[in-house]
């Protein structure tokens, strides 16, 4: 199989299977709550319950991502969608026979253990894509992974209202299947050594080895710094998530037709992502990470400030939508970055530990936001987390001028500093 041919070949099939994967996981989760309801809980018990539910696997996926990213490096990326894929099918279908809140939990648990669909399957993508298309493709795949985000909610409540809470846990099950079938049949990949031997790793300037182990990973100050940024990309995605619907129904002057209005405006967010993501990943090559990211933090950052004090649901849709923009720029670039710091026989275990840096975000930005809406207001969460992400782009933007300023000075040995992996990209 021609190699250009082969890698576009396994992008679009795992495209199409991330996305179904998403939107699988989308229409199950969210109605969590919901669910418990039908396993008898009541009350205030409802709220405790929905938060351990809910946060239970993210708890085990930030544990199990590195150990998942390592045997897909040891025995195939491949293998390791596949399994992630047959597992979640046998998940989802444990949740159709739960009979109490106690084995919810258990699945939850159990749910959390065996991901790695998505990781896995950006690894392969960057395992095979040539360098020069590497940030398009994750662009591409991340545009996958959002879009089944915004059919998931839609098919899930579809689904549940017209036959059952249940039901929908088993169309989710069918629907991994279909994805882990499309692997097994569609999917090739080369063995592991003959994979690290095709795909050179790549440096954005100058060819290095990159990291390959957990210690070179610790010792390696850019890969660590870009961990944090998707970790607080993910902790302001999740932060805004408890208050939204609470405060679209301020705007509004009315409860009526809040979640609604939410659907309605996270969908638009999720969509100026779909559209943006491969155009980020293609202005990577063109400008570098070190450019994109301070734009797409301060952009989004001010963006999502200026939520906090616009009079209208409609003047807030459009500027959701324009924050959708620039916060869709941060995961492909930062995932482009990392894999160009790293050796290409580690491309697995760098997905599982950014795996984990997501998960760690969305375990924490729930619990920031809805104690940021109890001490300040709906209000002020869009306005501390906006000033977060700008604090945050402002301070690459200045590292990056303070660090070309001394790269230029003269060492005390006459010569002139020039600039190592070590920086921030």
């Amino acid at each position: 199989m021609d190699h250009v041919a082969g890698w576009q070949r396994n992008m679009w099939i795992l495209w199409a299977c991330v996305l179904l994967c998403s939107a699988s996981y989308t229409m199950c989760v969210p109605f969590l709550p919901l669910f418990l309801y039908e396993l008898g809980v009541t009350g205030t018990a409802v709220h405790l319950w929905a938060g351990l539910v809910l946060s239970a696997s993210f708890l085990v996926g930030v544990v199990m991502g590195p150990f998942w990213g390592i045997l897909s490096d040891r025995y195939g990326k491949r293998k390791m969608i596949i399994r992630a894929g047959l597992s979640l099918v046998a998940v989802y279908l444990l949740f159709t026979i739960v009979r109490s809140p106690w084995e919810l939990l258990g699945v939850r648990l159990l749910h959390g253990f065996v991901a790695g669909f998505i990781p896995a399957s950006m690894a392969l993508v960057a395992s095979t894509a040539p360098k020069e298309k590497l940030g398009e493709a994750l662009g591409y795949m991340q545009a996958a992974a959002m879009s089944g985000g915004i059919l998931g909610p839609l098919l899930g409540g579809v689904l549940s209202s017209a036959f059952g809470m249940r039901e929908s846990f088993a169309a989710a099950a069918a629907i991994v299947l279909l994805s882990a079938l499309s692997v097994i049949l569609f999917v090739r990949e080369a063995p592991p050594a003959a994979a690290g031997e095709a795909a050179a790793p790549a440096e954005e300037e100058g060819e290095t080895g990159g990291a390959s182990t957990l210690g070179e990973w610790l010792r390696t100050p850019v890969l660590l710094g870009l961990l944090g940024l998707l970790f607080l990309y993910q902790l302001a995605v999740n932060t805004i998530q408890p208050v939204l619907s609470l405060h679209l129904a301020e705007l509004q002057g009315q409860l009526k037709d809040a979640a609604l209005t939410s659907g309605i405006v996270l969908a638009l967010a999720g969509a100026a992502g779909i559209l943006a993501s491969p155009w980020w990943g293609r202005r990577g090559a063109a400008w570098g990470g070190r450019r994109i990211l301070p734009l797409c933090l301060a952009g989004a950052g001010v963006l999502l400030a200026l939520q906090s004090i616009v009079p209208s649901v409609g003047i807030f849709s459009a500027v959701q939508f324009a924050y959708g923009l620039f916060i869709a720029g941060i995961v492909p670039t930062v995932n482009t970055m990392i894999m160009r710091h790293t050796n290409a026989a580690a491309r697995g275990r760098s997905f599982g530990l950014t795996s984990s840096a997501n998960q760690l975000g969305g375990l924490l930005g729930p619990l920031a936001g809805g104690a940021l809406g109890v001490w300040l207001g709906s209000s002020w969460v869009f306005a501390v987390t906006g000033a977060v992400l700008f604090a945050a782009g402002a301070a690459m933007a200045g590292l990056q001028a303070w660090r070309s300023r001394t790269a230029l000075q003269p060492s005390p040995s006459g010569t002139v500093r020039g600039k190592g992996v070590d920086h921030f990209p």
